[in-house]
């Protein structure tokens, strides 16, 4: 078995029961993983802004990063439900750490305004982001444990399943490009292939995953959402193109063995986590 093939096949064969684990238990366990890929994902952020000439001020943005998940969970009415004034007093407190930084370890000819501005930015895209997920495993009206563990996976599958389709879609159909400047490889028969396998995808993980342990959700509900994933999450992976193209990288990292970076295998998910969290509150399922 070739060594990149080998490294795929492992890191999915621990990461997928490791994520169903963590999630499940929920909590502060969910917080820590997260914070985890969020300090990962924001590096990544990172080193393809230093690519491109700018130094962001890494040290500072971690704690921002790391910091992302355990606000959630401390001030979400389905976590500990603290006051969110912490939360607000907190990251301003922070943001002014980073303009304190920035103005002693950057000189004007440094540009200290854009290493401020993508260290922040960094954190809330690669950080807060993906920490939202925390608002569905514990949601407003609280859930069993595997329910709300499936209810957490919804958004993965849907996405996973428009990427996959999408590949196929536009491999074997080809047609006009989407984007030929930013992603050559990417077309319109992809793009509506892999819409077309969210919007399958999501009511038959309703119905064979989520009616079953007790999430009610209706099929035109599941529907829409399959939609909006889908066109959000590809969105989210061109944006990531845009950042790679920019600076001049293949994939953000290597932080998943032969399955990328952080960044590569969440691009689709850092649009579809807040869009998912949207429709489920509407629905009055979170």
């Amino acid at each position: 078995m070739p060594s990149n093939l080998a490294s795929r096949v492992f890191v999915a064969a621990v990461g997928i029961p490791a994520a169903l684990v963590v999630v499940y238990i929920g909590g502060w366990a969910l917080a820590a993983a997260l914070a985890v890929l969020c300090v990962a994902g924001t590096r990544e952020a990172y080193r393809l802004a230093q690519a491109g000439g700018v130094r962001p001020l890494v040290w500072v943005g971690y704690v921002g990063a790391a910091a992302a998940p355990f606000c959630i969970f401390l001030t979400s009415p389905g976590g500990l439900a603290y006051d969110p004034i912490i939360v607000w007093l907190g990251g301003s407190v922070w943001l002014m750490l980073v303009m304190l930084t920035a103005s002693r370890a950057r000189s004007v000819n440094d540009r200290p305004l854009a290493s401020a501005a993508v260290t922040v930015f960094a954190v809330l895209y690669a950080g807060f982001l993906p920490a939202l997920v925390i608002l569905i495993r514990h949601p407003n009206h609280p859930l069993p444990s595997w329910a709300a563990t499936w209810l957490v996976f919804l958004p993965l599958i849907v996405v996973w399943s428009c990427d996959t389709l999408a590949m196929l879609g536009g491999s074997t159909i080809g047609g006009p490009k989407l984007m030929p400047l930013l992603s050559p490889n990417k077309t319109w028969a992809g793009a509506i292939s892999g819409t077309i396998g969210a919007m399958i995808a999501a009511p038959m993980y309703g119905v064979f995953l989520l009616r079953p342990n007790g999430v009610s959700i209706s099929v035109w509900q599941l529907l829409l959402l399959g939609l909006v994933l889908s066109i959000f999450g590809q969105a989210g992976d061109a944006a990531e193109s845009l950042f790679k193209r920019e600076a001049g990288a293949k994939d953000s990292g290597s932080f998943f063995g032969g399955h990328g970076g952080v960044m590569d295998r969440f691009d689709s998910l850092y649009w579809a986590i807040p869009m998912a969290v949207i429709l489920l509150s509407a629905y009055g399922v979170t």
